[in-house]
């Protein structure tokens, strides 16, 4: 009788459903997002402090002129200040390029919660009310990551329209303490919720991305 050579099986990893599939990848993609904004929002930290430095050192130039006036260094003064002028618009024009990364950066995350909101829909109009089917993963109903990443989302978009206004005030204030205060709100983000980065890891760890 011909023997026969049973084959080990491995079990297999379950195919994730499409739903699923693209929730993880964009759980993936708001991981790289972030990261991405906290780099660039460092050096755009950098260059709002080389401008803020830049009109202190002006200002003080301007005060020490005034009190002393000497027609015979009027022209060296000149050349130095156009040499400051230049120096302020490359930073400027530094600090816009940052803003116009950080501007591309959170409409991607705008996507993001958006094609979470449709893949909401779609489960919705697919398997009726939710308390009826289980969970893509372990614990969390599909709405919840819509739920949070709109929530990211709203986060980014406010604190791009306070960079923005930053951006704008920063070469134009002659007030070292104002320009200080936003330096400081630029770096500690006020609009970024110290719960954001909970969120992101649960929403991690939820898809697989984090090991349990």
């Amino acid at each position: 009788m011909e023997a026969k050579t049973l084959g080990i099986v491995t079990p297999r990893k379950p195919v994730l459903s499409v739903s699923a599939r693209k929730l993880k990848d964009n759980a993936a993609d708001w991981h790289n997002l972030i990261l991405k904004w906290e780099s660039l929002s460092d050096a755009g930290f950098s260059t709002a402090s080389s401008i803020a430095n830049l009109k202190t050192s002006l200002l003080s130039k301007e005060e020490i002129e005034l009190e002393s006036i000497n027609p015979a260094s009027n022209e060296k003064e000149e050349r130095k200040h156009l040499g400051y002028d230049k120096e302020l618009e490359t930073l400027c024009e530094e600090l816009q390029a940052t803003l116009d990364g950080l501007t591309k950066i959170q409409m991607k995350m705008e996507k993001l919660s958006s094609t979470t909101k449709g893949i909401c829909e779609l489960e919705n109009y697919h398997y009726g009310e939710e308390s009826k089917r289980p969970p893509l993963f372990h614990t969390w109903p599909t709405t919840y990551f819509y739920e949070v990443s709109h929530h990211l989302s709203d986060m980014y978009r406010k604190e791009l329209l306070l960079k923005r206004t930053i951006g704008a005030e920063l070469a134009h204030t002659a007030d070292r303490s104002l320009a200080l205060s936003y330096l400081s709100m630029w770096l500690h983000q006020p609009y970024v919720e110290s719960d954001s980065k909970l969120q992101l890891e649960s929403m991690l760890l939820e898809t697989g991305h984090r090991a349990l």
